[in-house]
């Protein structure tokens, strides 16, 4: 008895003094941690080391060499080591770029799951509805009895940097460069990266993640990003070999992460989020609109939401399993279905939905998106102006 109350005594006294200590300190971006590093002789040259020790060498070779461990030691007393980067920050890349190169060379080989090189995500979905309220004047829950997609769209043609980055994409997106090049991927790619990194959540949410009761509400949502273009492609590659080439780039590569980090599903909570933060698994699954591992609707479904990047498990060999893995982790993701679940109705965690949604009714679909630089928002898929035309199917690339 002596003991037992004794051990919860010592248990209180360091929860006292963690709270008298105040939360951690928020991580240093890598470039300026890297400024500091070069400041501090002792550190740059460790730095300079630990770099030659990494390049083209494995981690068994970086263990067994003296000169290597003593910077290594250097290096995990430094900023460095907890160093973290900021999606959208002005130097994005350089900081990615430094943030891999060391971590990449500690690793033990190539990992499933690979921790985001981002600070984590405080806010919550809570605030993202009560910003878009304000600043749209419409509540994501509360809006029109018809279409909640097309509530998205005239909600981001309100805002002037909403309406101009979403009309570039969709026109980028869209233009036919030949007979047998539709547009150009790239181009397309680059034009929804800036779209999502530069326009806020409360406008680019409520296109991605727009509940829908009908096929042509649905319909709209999955072209929200233009899938002919950016998600499309004649053949499906790999998953594995898609995810080999996000890796191969360091943005790609932390965006990945980040939606491992932040959408991997837990049973370890209510929500089956990690933190039970809807917020930080949706906006990691935006991170990676934009690059060839692209994940969309696979249909328009009302009744079901399944997400996939455009690849399968074919030709995967031994590495079936690990390919039907990392394939759940879009398809039957609980996290994110949940979180998407969540935005569509209005609700956060342990927050009640403030209306139940208003019925939808059927809109006629969408015969082909009309490019004008003023966008106008209607009943079309890409809201580039008022037309009643039916949409045309999905289009192959080339």
């Amino acid at each position: 008895m002596i003991l037992a109350n004794a051990f919860c005594i010592v248990l209180l006294v360091d929860e006292m003094l963690r709270s008298l200590a105040g939360p951690p300190p928020a991580p240093l971006d890598c470039v300026r941690a890297t400024e500091l590093c070069a400041a501090d002789a002792g550190c740059s040259s460790r730095y300079r080391t630990l770099r030659q020790c990494l390049a083209g060498r494995d981690r068994n070779t970086l263990l067994a060499n003296r000169e290597c461990q003593l910077a290594l030691g250097v290096l995990q007393e430094s900023p460095l080591e907890r160093c973290r980067c900021k999606r959208g920050m002005k130097k994005e890349l350089q900081c990615l770029q430094i943030y891999w190169s060391i971590h990449l060379g500690l690793a033990e080989g190539e990992e499933f799951y690979e921790a985001s090189p981002y600070e984590p995500v405080t806010s919550r979905l809570s605030d993202i509805f009560r910003l878009a309220s304000i600043f749209s004047g419409m509540d994501p829950a509360t809006t029109s009895k018809s279409n909640h997609c097309l509530d998205a769209a005239k909600a981001c043609n309100l805002n002037d940097n909403c309406k101009r980055l979403r009309s570039g994409y969709i026109s980028t997106c869209s233009r036919e460069l030949s007979a047998t090049e539709p547009c150009s991927r790239r181009k397309c790619h680059k034009a929804l990266r800036q779209f999502f990194d530069r326009v806020p959540g409360e406008f680019t949410f409520r296109l991605l993640f727009c509940s829908c009761k009908d096929p042509a509400c649905a319909g709209r949502r999955r072209q929200t990003i233009v899938p002919s273009c950016s998600y499309e492609d004649k053949e499906k590659p790999n998953c594995l070999d898609l995810r080999g080439a996000c890796r191969a780039d360091h943005l790609c590569r932390s965006r990945l992460a980040d939606f491992h980090t932040n959408c991997q599903a837990t049973f370890q909570s209510l929500t089956n989020c990690p933190g039970d933060n809807f917020q930080a698994c949706l906006g990691s699954y935006a991170g990676l609109i934009g690059f060839d591992i692209t994940p969309n609707y696979v249909d328009a479904s009302t009744t079901s939401i399944t997400i996939s990047p455009w690849c399968s498990c074919k030709g995967s060999g031994n590495m079936e399993e690990e390919c039907e893995k990392f394939l759940r982790d879009f398809t039957e993701n609980p996290c994110l279905r949940n979180a998407i679940q969540a935005f569509g109705n209005g609700t956060d965690v342990n927050l009640a939905p403030k209306i139940p949604n208003p019925a939808t009714t059927v809109l006629p679909k969408v015969k082909s998106p009309v490019l004008l630089d003023d966008v106008n928002d209607s009943n079309t898929a890409y809201d580039t102006r008022a037309s009643s035309a039916p949409a045309p199917p999905s289009r192959n690339k080339a």
